[in-house]
C-alpha cells in the first residue's frame, strides 16, 4: 500500500497525472428548455418535521397526495423561526431578519427583489392568499391570521405601494376558479398545523385542495400544486415537499437534498423567471419530481 501511495505521489510531482479539486457550479437546466407552466400554486404549512407527516395515520389525505404525486424526501427548511423561511421562499434571502418580528417595525422589512417583482416584470399574474386576514394587505395579527406567515408585506416595494399590495395580497376568501399564474397560499394558524393538530390541517387540505385539482387550470392546462412546511422543529429542520398535479410524477420519491432555495429556483425556472439571489441561482432545480 505504501508503495502505491509513493508511486502516485511521484506521478503527481512529475505532472503525469493530476487531481482537480471539485468546485461548486451553478446548476444548469436541461439543454431543452421546457415551456413555462400555466399555473403554480404553493401552499405553506407550519412547523412539522418530515416524520410527523409522511406515514402518519393522522394525515391520510396528505399521504394519499404523496402516493399520487412526487415527494422530496430529503427536503430542508433554511432557517428558524417561521418568518425567515417565508422570506427565503419568496426572495431568496431573509437579510438580517432572524425573528418573527412585525412589519414595518425597525429592522423588520426588506428592500429586496422578490418573486412578485419578477412575475410582474415578465407580465405574469400573481396573488397571495391569506386565510382569515380581515382586509387586504393586513399588517396586524388578527385572530387566526399571523402576519409572519405573509411574506409579501415585509417587502418595502409591496407594502409601501398601497394599491399594489391591496390588489395582490388578499384574503383567501377571494380565491377564484380563475387562478393567477402564481398563487401563494397561507392557511390560518389552525389549518396550517401551527396551533392545531396534524389531523386538523390534513382535514382542511382534504376540503381545500380537491376543487383546485378539479379546476380547468389543473385538468386542461400545465399546472403544479406544491405543499411544503416552513420549518420543522428546533432540532430537526427536515420537512416534506410534495408536488401534485398533471405535471408531477406519480408515486415518485426523491432522496436528493433540496431546500427552500431549491423550491424558489424551481418555481422561477418553471415560470421562466430570473433568479433573485445567489442562494436560489445556485440551488438545485427539482427537475426529477416532474414528468
Amino acid at each position: 500500500m505504501k508503495k502505491i501511495v509513493f508511486i502516485v505521489l511521484v506521478l503527481l510531482a512529475a505532472g503525469l497525472i493530476y487531481w482537480k479539486k471539485p468546485v461548486n457550479k451553478p446548476i444548469t437546466p436541461p439543454a431543452k428548455k421546457i415551456s413555462p407552466f400555466d399555473h403554480i400554486v404553493l401552499i405553506v404549512m407550519e412547523n412539522k418535521t418530515y416524520g410527523e407527516i409522511v406515514g402518519n395515520p393522522q394525515a391520510p389525505y396528505i399521504n394519499s397526495l404523496i402516493k399520487n404525486g412526487a415527494l422530496a424526501a430529503n427536503y430542508w427548511a433554511t432557517a428558524h423561526p417561521s418568518l425567515p423561511n417565508y422570506l427565503d421562499l419568496t426572495s431568496g434571502t431573509h437579510g438580517d431578519i432572524n425573528s418573527d418580528c412585525n412589519p414595518p417595525s425597525s429592522g423588520c422589512h426588506l428592500a429586496v427583489r422578490n418573486i412578485a417583482d419578477e412575475l410582474e416584470k415578465a407580465g405574469k399574474s400573481w396573488k397571495a392568499y391569506m386565510e382569515n386576514m380581515p382586509d387586504n394587505c393586513g399588517l396586524t395579527n388578527t385572530g387566526l391570521y399571523a402576519d409572519k406567515h405573509n411574506p409579501f408585506i415585509y417587502y418595502d416595494n409591496i407594502r409601501n405601494n398601497v394599491t399594489r399590495c391591496r390588489e395582490h395580497d388578499l384574503s383567501l376568501t377571494q380565491l377564484e376558479n380563475d387562478l393567477p399564474i402564481f398563487s401563494f397560499i397561507s392557511p390560518n394558524l389552525c389549518h396550517d398545523m401551527h396551533d392545531c393538530s396534524v389531523a386538523a390541517g390534513d382535514k382542511w387540505l382534504s376540503q381545500f385542495i380537491p376543487p383546485i385539482l378539479q379546476s380547468a387550470a389543473f385538468t386542461k392546462e400545465k399546472s403544479l400544486l406544491i405543499i411544503t412546511w416552513d420549518e420543522g422543529s428546533d432540532f430537526d429542520n427536515h420537512t416534506p415537499a410534495i408536488f401534485i398535479g398533471n405535471q408531477a410524477k406519480k408515486g415518485y420519491r426523491s432522496n436528493i437534498r433540496y431546500n427552500h432555495y431549491s423550491l424558489l429556483r424551481t418555481v422561477e425556472y418553471l415560470l421562466n423567471l430570473n433568479p433573485l439571489t445567489g442562494n436560489d441561482k445556485n440551488a438545485l432545480i427539482m427537475f426529477e419530481l416532474l414528468k
